[in-house]
């Protein structure tokens, strides 16, 4: 009995450390696209150099998993928890990934005269964030329903890149000379875009951990 109990106590100190980098990517999030927006240079670096604190993260909260798979044999419902853990965790990653992108066009942005930045990819940034911490917030009480509505957000987020998309293509339409700039918005746009989608499937891994069913959501593929 003492076993399982300082085994659940372990399970729950990893799913306490996925909140910890859920807001480690939420923050890389809403300051690189501060960054663009008030052309502050030394944020965007930030940004780019706490990625390795993300990346981290992710090793220590895998490590463990990894140990306790092989360790405590974890059986149903406390294996799906590591399980879904480790696929959140390669979201996470990936997320953090395209904050530091966002960055880096914000670092190139810099060394050229200003464009107009659509309001549509802070609007974008906000909704991702907002999305990222409520997805995780349905893992850790294990709330399927409030998965599935999150992800039905997801479309929100598609028309706000379909919005951002259109503005700055009539902008280099307008003003040729734009048209590198403005490509890395769109650039910009799409990466927070795909932020979208990663909660998207991190939401179908609530879902796995609660029912033990996989569901697909959004236009499937297949």
């Amino acid at each position: 009995m003492e076993i399982r109990t300082g085994f659940h106590r372990r399970l729950r100190d990893i799913q306490d450390d996925l909140l910890v980098m859920g807001s480690m990517v939420e923050k890389a999030i809403l300051r690189s696209v501060e960054a663009l927006k008030v052309r502050d240079g030394d944020l965007a670096e930030q940004v780019i150099a706490d990625d390795c604190k993300i990346n981290d993260k992710r090793f220590e909260i895998e490590e463990t998993c990894v140990q306790l798979i092989a360790t405590q044999q974890p059986m149903a419902s406390d294996l799906r928890t590591i399980v879904g853990v480790l696929n959140i965790l390669a979201e996470l990653e990936r997320m953090g990934d395209y904050a530091v992108g966002i960055a880096t066009n914000t670092v190139k942005l810099m060394e050229e005269p200003r464009v107009r930045l659509p309001s549509g990819i802070l609007k974008m940034a906000d909704k991702s964030a907002d999305m990222l911490r409520r997805s995780l917030n349905a893992f850790i009480n294990r709330n399927a329903e409030a998965a599935r509505q999150i992800a039905d957000e997801d479309d929100e987020i598609d028309e706000m890149f379909a919005q951002v998309l259109n503005e700055l293509i009539n902008t280099m339409i307008t003003d040729p000379k734009t048209v590198n700039r403005a490509t890395r918005l769109i650039w910009v746009a799409h990466r927070l875009e795909r932020d979208g989608d990663r909660v998207t499937n991190i939401c179908e891994r609530v879902v796995f951990v609660v029912t033990g069913k996989m569901e697909e959501f959004g236009p499937s593929r297949c």
